[in-house]
């Protein structure tokens, strides 16, 4: 599954963003894919997995899932991106990079739902899988892209 991901990473960069990709699946099946578009849409909640999540919630919509969600990006999701993870009902999340000043696994390793919400369960979140081929895609962004905040932060992933 991060393999997917890294693949969509990869057209983002291709693209001219950051190298962040995303997909849901369900079962063998993905239902949701996307790369983080803030240099194409100028916006700031263009996240690779929220536009992921997005798009599987638009495919899937209320119908009943046979198979559980699972997600794979190649750099850890973000708070934003993990509420949007536990409302959408993903239930793993695999990631390959981690990243330290915004990263939500911390948050969901600590989450306990509330007993009035039990569907509201922070995700499994399972990371450092394919994290040298991630952090490969943000050195080769560090070289190509001009300096900006965006550049200096994904700098700080290659240590």
């Amino acid at each position: 599954m991060v393999g997917a991901a890294l693949e969509v990473a990869e057209e983002g960069l291709a693209a001219g963003e950051q190298p962040i990709g995303a997909v849901v699946v369900m079962g063998d099946e993905i239902v949701g894919r996307a790369y983080t578009q803030e240099a194409t849409r100028r916006r700031r909640l263009v996240h690779a997995d929220l536009l992921a999540m997005i798009e599987a919630d638009e495919v899937l919509g209320w119908r009943r899932r046979p198979y559980p969600l699972r997600m794979a990006v190649n750099l850890e999701p973000c708070v934003m991106c993990l509420g949007a993870a536990m409302v959408l009902g993903v239930s793993e999340v695999y990631y390959a990079l981690e990243s330290p000043s915004d990263g939500g696994a911390g948050i969901a390793a600590n989450w306990r739902p509330s007993p009035d919400m039990p569907s509201f369960a922070a995700p499994v979140m399972l990371g450092g899988v394919r994290r040298e081929e991630s952090r490969e895609l943000f050195r080769r962004y560090c070289v190509s892209a001009p300096d900006s905040p965006m550049r200096r932060w994904a700098a700080t992933l290659l240590s």
